[in-house]
């Protein structure tokens, strides 16, 4: 295991020195300092109601799946 400092800032987190690695491997990041996390947003199911959605839906001729994920994608 090795430990590497580094700064969390606008959800990027930059070491302060440079890893080089033959192949992607998996880290664990340990806020050292007091941190308030914000409180996660969650779908209400009370608001949710399905024949609603599916109504709205209705017209939609492409995949919601798909445009989810794209959606997604272009948000990074």
């Amino acid at each position: 295991m090795l430990a590497v400092k580094g700064i969390y800032e606008n959800g990027k987190v930059s070491l302060k020195e440079r890893i080089n690695t033959a192949k992607p491997v998996n880290v664990v990041v340990t806020f050292l300092e007091d941190v308030e996390a914000p409180a996660s947003e969650k779908l209400d199911l009370q608001k949710f109601l399905f024949h609603k959605s599916k109504e709205l839906l209705k017209d939609y001729k492409g995949s919601l799946s798909d445009a989810v994920i794209e959606e997604r994608r272009s948000a990074r």
